[in-house]
């Protein structure tokens, strides 16, 4: 697998459009942290961390991130939208001065900065550029 952020979000979206309650994923320091994100900002329900044993090896423990989605009255999904922005081919980043503005403000997108990773009004109010990982809403 060459992006394994590509991969979570589209695992989210995937399981979001047939209405699956969780995901379960690999566990690494950025997907944790931008899962941590969406689910302070509302995106998402609970994240949390699960040690798994290994099929293969008894003695192994694997970390694995679990992801409850959030849905509406009716449904459907809270996130109607969420894609890769800046890819392993193709690099975006965006100074303080040029951060992205989702959907005049409604959505977000998650920045990585210097200070670790933050939304784009967070990096507006820090005054910080960075690359764009994604943009949700």
């Amino acid at each position: 697998m060459t992006d394994p952020i590509a991969d979570m979000l589209t695992r989210i979206r995937n399981a979001s459009a047939v209405g699956k309650e969780a995901i379960v994923l690999p566990m690494s320091k950025v997907k944790y942290g931008i899962a941590r994100i969406l689910e302070r900002e509302g995106w998402v329900g609970a994240v949390e961390v699960i040690k798994v044993k290994s099929k293969k090896n008894n003695s192994a423990i694997f970390d694995e991130l679990k992801i409850a989605l959030k849905y509406k009255k009716n449904d459907q999904s809270v996130i109607t939208s969420i894609k890769r922005i800046s890819k392993p081919g193709l690099r975006i980043y965006a100074n303080r001065t040029e951060l992205p503005r989702v959907l005049n403000n409604l959505g977000m997108a998650i920045i990585s900065t210097s200070n670790g990773l933050v939304t784009n009004k967070e990096a507006f109010k820090l005054g910080v550029g960075g690359e764009v990982i994604c943009e949700i809403y």
